[in-house]
């Protein structure tokens, strides 16, 4: 009877376990289903980098644990030259696309004051139309205006361009996907421009580099991210990518070097050789480090070696490629280095160009695939030219973008190192395993909206990442294209369409979803949708706002390969609606759940009742000794 109480207690112990498991993880579920506060649904928020500081007599204080703020990257490196992210400027907030640049000490954009600036693709910046703009006034920390009324500011560039005009503080906001609120910050308002400043299409420069008016040293100084940021330009096939201001978990296979800041004022690396094809190239490891040593630089578009390096490299590819023929370059004002014959697949390259490696002075190596030192032959298909060129009579090594493509580079300042890790930088966040934030949960009732323009009314301006009350809520957006192609079949370009579209509006590579094609000849019709990102169930009014802006102005620019395209049609769908099954499922479980323990704790006390009425039974005491029959010993085998 013992045994059989303890083993029905143990039963018991056992389920209510069992159940505490299930129900805990049901509501795990049900979270995904139900309309909840968004505390539930945070991010992991990243751990500090640095000590909490002792503030006060009577103890420490907690400091706020740094977040990040995580940024996609637009445009393509070759052919515009550069890399943008969006910024949101002012109250109500003004966007700005602005050219990611480490070697920038300062973020600025065109004011509405400004005498020289060119015409770019936002509207210059309204200091009066911000109820939280203010100028910062002159003092012995600044350049003053000849007026010595308030701080000026000047930039030039090695390029011959340049950059002036007043400083200014207002609120910096940093888009949908970033876990950081919005910060004030002080940054450039131009008032005039000059050379490629002034004839670009991006709007101004997001100023990344080493310095007291950088926006990464103020938001460090605010203690609100780490000291740390990093970079992720796409691919050949692919342009966007990703940033994110602020500290992340770095992989495990991430290669290292050091970065002295003491060395130059730029983000220097310590390269001490260069392999073509595995063999080391023939220089004294002193090249890399003349001048201003070897450059990080996000704002340059190619990488330049000293003369006796770009000779050496020059050569050893030449020797690699024999098998394909020399040809011109397709501007001949540059004497370009170009080969043909290695066609038009990205992922065959290394079929016909040799691996490049980096390596550095604590002996790892970053290895270059073909399309980090390559750029495409904009005249003849399937013919590619080398992006590495010789820097003049200048002994310093700059490393632009080219050579990071596809590679997440993380400037670990707090650590004086830089880490780089090969990776596919469209599909940055899932890979990291970092989907962006899902959206805030609304308090308004569910509400839908048909196919067609949307009415501005329903759609919330202001500062992006968050949802007021009463606002609608956007489950999915879809919208249809027609396409006028020379392929016969599309769907072998769908995934790369689908990048693009990604690309083009600003969103994940995995919220794309393909929902129809149909074909007819050379015509073809596709329906889209662009789900929330992760496993949120909609996205916030901002993020579908920025959406549909880019679908109605026409903002959706594909490759010509693609031939004539249309966009039409797009809609707001609601989330899914949720069955009365899941709704009522953890009802369902905790009811059941007591009724078994109940039954079991009734049997339980049937048991013990059992137990207590067979002791209460008389017996005859029995005499040991005179009952006991002896065994008998063993004999041993004879």
């Amino acid at each position: 009877m013992e045994r059989a109480s303890f083993t029905a207690t143990f039963t018991i112990v056992s389920i209510i376990i069992f159940i505490i498991i299930l129900v805990d993880n049901d509501v795990v579920s049900c979270l995904h289903f139900s309309d909840v506060p968004n505390t539930y649904n945070r991010t992991t928020m990243v751990l500090p980098l640095f000590p909490p500081k002792d503030t006060s007599s009577s103890g420490r204080l907690l400091q706020k644990i740094p977040l990040n703020a995580r940024m996609s990257l637009h445009d393509d490196l070759l052919l515009n030259g550069y890399y943008t992210t969006r910024l949101w400027i002012g109250t109500p907030p003004q966007s700005f696309a602005l050219i990611v640049d480490t070697g920038s000490t300062v973020t600025y954009v065109p004011c509405s004051t400004c005498e020289q600036c060119g015409k770019h693709q936002d509207p210059r910046f309204q200091p009066e139309m911000s109820s939280t703009y203010q100028p910062v006034k002159c003092n012995i920390d600044c350049t003053c205006d000849n007026e010595r009324e308030q701080c000026i500011y000047e930039r030039q560039y090695a390029e011959m361009s340049s950059s002036s005009g007043v400083l200014g503080q207002d609120i910096v906001s940093f888009g949908n996907q970033s876990d950081l609120e919005p910060q004030q910050a002080v940054f450039g308002c131009e008032n005039r421009e000059t050379g490629d400043l002034y004839s670009q299409h991006a709007d101004g420069i997001m100023g990344l580099g080493r310095g007291d008016l950088s926006i990464v040293d103020q938001l460090v100084e605010k203690h609100v991210i780490s000291d740390s940021f990093s970079l992720c330009y796409g691919g050949m096939d692919f342009g966007g990518g990703a940033m994110v201001l602020g500290g992340i978990k770095s992989p495990a296979d991430m290669v290292f070097t050091n970065s002295d800041p003491v060395r130059s004022p730029y983000y220097n690396i310590e390269l001490k050789e260069i392999h073509v094809a595995g063999k080391a190239l023939n220089l004294n490891p002193r090249v890399f480090d003349g001048n201003y040593g070897t450059v990080l630089d996000s704002g340059t578009t190619y990488a330049y070696l000293p003369e006796a390096a770009f000779a050496a490299f020059k050569s050893a590819v030449m020797k690699a490629v024999l098998s394909l023929k020399l040809i011109e370059g397709p501007d001949p004002n540059y004497k370009d280095i170009c080969f043909s014959g290695a066609g038009s697949d990205i992922s065959q390259l290394s079929k016909s160009f040799p691996p490049v490696d980096m390596v550095f002075s604590n002996g790892k190596k970053l290895s270059l695939s073909p399309e980090n030192y390559l750029f495409r032959h904009s005249k003849v298909r399937g013919a590619y030219c080398l992006g590495i060129f010789q820097n003049g009579k200048d002994a310093t090594t700059l490393l632009g973008g080219i050579i990071v493509r596809n590679t997440l580079v993380t400037y670990d300042r707090q650590h004086e190192m830089i880490g780089f890790w090969k990776t596919n930088c469209s599909e940055l966040w899932d890979r990291l395993n970092l989907s962006p934030p899902p959206p805030p949960l609304p308090s308004g009732s569910d509400s839908k909206h048909s196919t067609g323009n949307m009415n501005p009314t329903l759609v919330p301006s202001g500062s992006p990442g968050y949802n007021a009350p009463g606002e609608i809520k956007v489950g999915f957006i879809t919208f249809y294209m027609s396409l006028s192609v020379n392929y016969l079949d599309l769907k072998p370009y769908m995934t790369e369409l689908t990048h693009l579209i990604a690309q083009e509006l600003d969103v994940n590579f995995s919220e794309v979803h393909l929902m129809n094609l149909s074909t007819k000849g050379n015509d073809s019709l596709v329906k889209w949708a662009i789900y929330p990102a992760g496993s949120a169930n909609y996205m916030t009014n901002a993020a579908a706002m920025e959406i549909i802006h880019r679908l109605a102005e026409s903002r959706v620019h594909l490759p010509d390969t693609f031939g004539s395209y249309k966009l039409f049609e797009w809609g707001i769908e609601p989330p899914p609606k949720r069955t009365g099954w899941r709704q009522s499922y953890l009802i369902v479980v905790i009811a059941l759940s007591v009724v078994l323990i109940l039954g079991l704790s009734a049997f339980l006390g049937w048991l013990i009742w059992r137990r207590g009425q067979e002791s209460s039974l008389p017996y005859e005491r029995v005499e040991s000794v005179e009952t006991v029959v002896r065994e008998q010993e063993l004999q041993p085998l004879k």
